[in-house]
C-alpha cells in the first residue's frame, strides 16, 4: 500500500514539474493605481498558492487554540477524577414490611 501512495506522490510531483516547465512565459499582473508585477506565470501561481495556504492557516488558528485549551481542561478534569477516591456505595436495604 505504501508503494502505491509513493507512486501517486511521484506522479503528482512529475505532473506539477511538467506544468511548471510548460508555463515559464512572462505574465503581467496589474494592480490598482498603475502597479504591476511581471513574472513567469508559474511563479505568480505559486505566490497565490502560498498566500492562500497562509490565509487558511491563519483562519484555522483560533479554532486550534480553542481545541487545545479544551483538551488541557479535559485532561486536568480526568486527572482529578482519577486521583479522587471512589466512594463505595452499599446496595440499598430492602423495604421492611
Amino acid at each position: 500500500m505504501k508503494f502505491f501512495v509513493w507512486l501517486i506522490r511521484v506522479l503528482v510531483f512529475v505532473l506539477l514539474l511538467v506544468l511548471a516547465l510548460a508555463n515559464t512565459q512572462p505574465a503581467t499582473l496589474n494592480f490598482l493605481a498603475g502597479y504591476f508585477w511581471q513574472a513567469p506565470l508559474i511563479l505568480i501561481g505559486l505566490a497565490f498558492f502560498v498566500v492562500g495556504l497562509l490565509a487558511g492557516l491563519v483562519s484555522a488558528l483560533p479554532a486550534m487554540f480553542r481545541l487545545r485549551m479544551e483538551n488541557g481542561r479535559l485532561r486536568r478534569e480526568l486527572r482529578v477524577a482519577r486521583e479522587a477516591p471512589v466512594p463505595v456505595q452499599e446496595p440499598p436495604m430492602p423495604p421492611l414490611i
